[in-house]
């Protein structure tokens, strides 16, 4: 297959099925409608009436999809996604993937590790659960300042899972630290094309130098928030990005909310969805041309999610 007819071929992968890319319109491209986890006790994303509020708050400022990052074993409620998207006219894009291994309970990363990549493959191709909606990308992680055994096992199989379907790959930076040795790993050492690598957080890791090396290689680059109390770096995103722009990468560059606590949700006060369209995108469009600000919600996306689908 020539490259022209793989990029014809290109669809992002939603709970709803394949559609083309522009068909996405403006993306948050990464947060989450549900997620549970060890290290957040008492805050868990599990009520479908909130997610179903929140998809349409953020639906009446114009937005229309999201990309739920929430990968196996962290309650991501597969089975309500394609109902909520149904309801709420909002694409959403379902993972596959293994966070940290502090994110789940004793057992539950031991249980699927060995069959790690089949189950990434499973779930990207047949369905979440066999049955479920497909996911449309694979979500791993890193470290603070580098990859331990758990992130180099997950990372392999999330290469193999690629390989063997076209999904794209994102990948949560811890405090966005790590970049750099993440895409050795993955397009180094496993040959993942770095446009098939989305790279998150580094709004929390404002490092022009950094930056620029990540987009020189080739990946996207994934400026979410906003900034919990102790990551103070909200202030500093404009100026990024512009950068960012200013050097030639904007074409790499997406934006989203990552809502991880019922707390932040805007239905119960916190800045939730709305907060990317509501006042981030107003903010940046200080410092960038609006136009350059559309891009990254709406054709940057597009292309980040957009894979020549193969059967794996």
């Amino acid at each position: 297959m020539s490259a022209a007819e793989r990029t014809e071929q290109a669809a992002v992968r939603t709970v709803l099925g394949d559609v083309p890319g522009e068909a996405l319109g403006i993306c948050d491209a990464h947060d989450h409608l549900f997620l549970q986890s060890r290290l957040l006790p008492g805050q868990e994303l599990a009520d479908v009436a909130a997610a179903d509020a929140e998809l349409r708050a953020f639906r009446r400022l114009g937005g229309s999809a999201v990309v739920q990052w929430t990968p196996y074993g962290l309650g991501r409620a597969a089975d309500e996604l394609a109902g909520l998207s149904r309801a709420t006219g909002v694409h959403l894009v379902a993972a596959t993937g293994l966070h940290q291994a502090q994110h789940y309970a004793p057992g539950t990363v031991e249980a699927v590790l060995e069959g790690l990549a089949e189950l990434f493959v499973d779930e990207l191709t047949r369905g979440i659960g066999g049955t479920g909606p497909r996911a449309g990308l694979i979500k791993v992680a890193g470290g603070f300042h580098g990859l331990d055994a758990h992130a180099r096992s997950t990372m392999a199989a999330a290469a193999h899972a690629h390989h063997r379907t076209g999904a794209p790959i994102a990948v949560h930076l811890e405090l966005g630290t790590g970049a750099l040795d993440v895409l050795e790993l993955l397009c180094g050492e496993h040959e993942v094309a770095p446009r098939s690598v989305i790279l998150g957080h580094l709004n929390r890791s404002p490092d022009p130098v950094v930056h620029r090396q990540a987009a020189r290689a080739g990946a996207f680059l994934a400026f979410d928030g906003p900034s919990r109390a102790n990551h103070a770096t909200d202030w500093r995103l404009p100026e990024v990005l512009a950068a960012l722009v200013d050097a030639g990468y904007a074409g790499q560059l997406l934006l989203g909310g990552d809502t991880t606590t019922a707390a932040a949700r805007s239905v119960n006060g916190g800045p939730g969805m709305p907060y990317l369209l509501r006042r981030l995108r107003p903010r940046l469009e200080l410092a960038l041309e609006a136009e350059v600000v559309s891009h990254m919600l709406t054709t940057n996306p597009a292309r980040a999610l957009a894979a020549a689908w193969r059967a794996g």
